[in-house]
């Protein structure tokens, strides 16, 4: 079976990926110049991302939804798994959003030109100067009511457990008196970890917790490491028991 899940990725779903990537792209880009880049930003990147999924056959379980309120702007944060972290919490998290993610990502074919007109924010690490300004971009983006998705470990595991969170998001969070949203993400590190990149796609169930918004105590110091603590926390408890425990990742 697993000989035959791999001879249809190869024959069946990497051209219907390419050519959906390839158009989803096109589509982005083109409708967020001509027209409103929330919406062009973010439908063909989850109808894109659901596709993805559907194609391989990746059973998919969602929990938590009903804790969002409409019309709230969120910070979500979510642990980072593997490259199908990005599918499944655009795929099936139902939330116009924005990501945060790393400048290197803007060389990816397609992808990166796709995110370039999407308005999704590049974290450049690059300098304090460098830094004030994606978290500038980021702010402004929350101001005007769309809700933004970041990776607080800011890398992928390799081991599949979480390291520490960095404070970017909580101090974003803070700064405009936002909800922080806990998301954890559950086998996608079994799909294809990062050890494996560009690596066949195994089979798996995925599954996306969304858990019970934390709401700001105050502001300052004490409110960021009380959104970022809780935040640890609802997200490590929402793992499986094989990936629960912190572990140190060196890419960090």
């Amino acid at each position: 079976m697993k000989y035959l899940y791999r001879l249809y990725q190869l024959f069946i779903f990497f051209p219907l990926f390419l050519v959906a990537t390839i158009l989803t792209a096109i589509v982005t880009v083109v409708g967020s110049f001509l027209g409103n880049g929330h919406f062009w930003g973010y439908y063909p990147g989850r109808i894109w991302s659901w596709i993805t999924i559907r194609l391989l056959f990746l059973p998919v379980k969602v929990e938590g939804r009903e804790y969002l309120v409409k019309g709230q702007s969120y910070v979500f944060v979510a642990n980072h798994q593997g490259a199908f972290d990005i599918f499944l919490i655009y795929g099936f998290l139902n939330r116009n959003f924005k990501w945060m993610m790393k400048k290197a990502l803007r060389k990816v074919p397609f992808v990166g030109i796709a995110c370039v007109y999407a308005h999704h924010i590049f974290v450049d690490k690059g300098g304090p100067q460098a830094i004030r300004k994606s978290y500038d971009e980021a702010r402004k983006i929350l101001c005007e009511g769309m809700s933004l998705t970041v990776f607080p470990e800011g890398a992928r595991t390799f081991t599949g457990h979480m390291g520490v969170f960095r404070r970017g998001a909580f101090m974003l969070a803070d700064d405009l008196q936002l909800p922080v949203c806990p998301i954890t993400i559950n086998g996608s590190f079994n799909v294809m970890p990062r050890m494996k990149d560009w690596h066949w796609v195994e089979w798996h169930p995925l599954r996306l917790t969304i858990h019970k918004p934390i709401s700001p105590i105050g502001s300052g110091r004490e409110n960021i490491d009380y959104l970022k603590d809780e935040s640890y926390k609802a997200v490590m408890n929402g793992l499986d028991i094989n990936y629960q425990g912190f572990v140190k990742n060196p890419d960090q």
